[in-house]
């Protein structure tokens, strides 16, 4: 039980600055192990992000309240996914060879591609966020954002466990990093990530589950792409496919609304 604590906590740790006890280090076998917990950790971050966002409703717009909840769940995680998303940009956007790529992502400054591409995706974040408070309840909403953060996450997992890494070595910007899942490990994240999506369906209507079409798809497509160009994932490549499916996942659900 206090193995599994320690796996857990060393998950918070990893992905949140949520403070953990001294006793959490950064052990790259309890890194790998924690990837199991990655699409809990999606719970808490969109739990917080979600539930500030109705609480402060009252008082502020949607968009300001959108705003809130979205500064305050980048906070939750020191924007992690938005700089891999960012580093995925400026790598992919200027590099044409695979050194190219992997020397771009591992440089801390933040170029044209990385800049415009979080822009766009912070906008979709609140927009999509704002017109779903327009259109659901405050339960069915809760649980949307949620589902969006711990499914993404679960994207993510499925690419630890299906493709290798691709840097050599110790050639990392920011080790530790997770570099291989078993498959128990990634059933437990499975559930993890499914189970508030399972809720909503319960709560509204079995046919937003095509919901999770569009993010596979777009997982498929990411791993193959960074397969061809780079061998592989890197941190970044994950958190660039959090990122991306989270956004898949609400517009999906824009999308699916308009048939029922």
């Amino acid at each position: 039980m206090k193995r599994e604590l320690q796996i857990f906590l060393t998950a918070v740790m990893f992905y949140t600055r949520i403070p953990c006890p001294k006793w959490v280090d950064h052990d790259p076998t309890f890194i790998n192990l924690c990837t199991r917990y990655f699409p809990l950790i999606g719970w808490m971050v969109g739990g917080v992000y979600a539930v500030l966002i109705v609480s402060v409703l009252s008082l502020f717009s949607p968009v300001i309240s959108a705003l809130i909840g979205l500064t305050v769940g980048i906070l939750l995680t020191g924007a992690f996914h938005e700089d891999g998303f960012a580093d995925v940009c400026d790598g992919f956007g200027g590099g044409w060879t695979k050194e190219k790529i992997l020397l771009i992502m591992k440089d801390s400054r933040v170029g044209t591609y990385g800049v415009v591409g979080v822009i766009l995706m912070v906008a979709l974040k609140i927009s999509t966020t704002v017109e779903l408070l327009s259109i659901t309840g405050m339960v069915p909403f809760v649980l949307l954002i949620i589902s969006s953060h711990s499914l993404s996450r679960m994207m993510a997992v499925a690419i630890i466990f299906s493709q290798p890494y691709a840097r050599e070595g110790q050639d990392s910007k920011a080790k530790p990093i997770a570099t291989g899942i078993s498959f128990s490990s990634l059933f437990m994240a499975l559930i993890f990530g499914c189970l508030p999506f399972t809720l909503l369906i319960i709560q509204t209507n079995w046919f937003f589950g095509l919901a999770l079409i569009p993010m596979a798809l777009t997982t498929l497509y990411l791993a193959r792409y960074f397969k061809k160009w780079i061998g592989g994932y890197t941190g970044d490549c994950l958190g660039a496919t959090q990122q991306v499916n989270e956004v898949i996942f609400l517009l999906s659900i824009l999308a699916l609304w308009k048939f029922i």
